[in-house]
């Protein structure tokens, strides 16, 4: 199958992105594909800030990236925008980073106002590095999502929406394979 890369803008290890970006990375294996998560907050700041695209662990975040079929960007939606962190690695790609690759937006957010951050912030901003094949993605409200010492869970509504936006995302991912044979 095709190989996955979870972009996580989340600055914190214990959060609702996360418990939404573990279903995700469940739901992807369960169909056969490979799947690499970046966390974004654990790579060197420094090197992060400046786009030192020469320091290790950045280039190797970037050739992961590069490697990908698709990729899904999650972000935490504060002010009705994704995280710093999405926007810091994303400015360290070249303008078509994204060209040719199935990608996915999904965001998590404290209130119904921050589900315009995916199609007037996060949307544009993955247009801009040459995303092609963006599907449609997919916002949570914080409140929907439980998280704990033993993981966590998405209410089942939310569950419902996250996975028709992974169905949309596997089929597009099918058929950019199915071209490319």
């Amino acid at each position: 199958m095709s190989t996955v890369l979870l972009l996580s803008g989340s600055p914190s290890p214990d959060s609702r992105t996360g418990v939404l970006l573990a279903h995700t990375d469940s739901w992807l294996v369960a169909r056969g594909h490979e799947v690499q998560t970046l966390h974004v907050r654990d790579l060197p700041t420094s090197a992060l800030l400046v786009s030192n695209t020469e320091h290790p662990a950045i280039r190797a975040a970037v050739s992961m990236l590069h490697r990908a079929d698709g990729v899904i960007v999650a972000s935490p939606v504060y002010r009705a925008a994704y995280s710093g962190l999405v926007k810091a690695f994303l400015d360290l790609l070249t303008d078509n980073a994204l060209a040719r690759k199935v990608v996915l937006p999904l965001a998590t957010g404290g209130t119904q106002g921050h589900l315009v951050a995916i199609d007037y912030a996060l949307r544009p901003l993955l247009t801009s590095m040459g995303a092609d094949r963006l599907v449609p993605g997919c916002f949570v409200l914080d409140r929907l999502i439980q998280y704990g010492e033993e993981g966590g869970a998405i209410a089942p509504d939310a569950r419902a929406a996250v996975d028709n936006a992974l169905e949309g995302f596997d089929e597009a991912l099918g058929t950019q394979l199915a071209v490319a044979s």
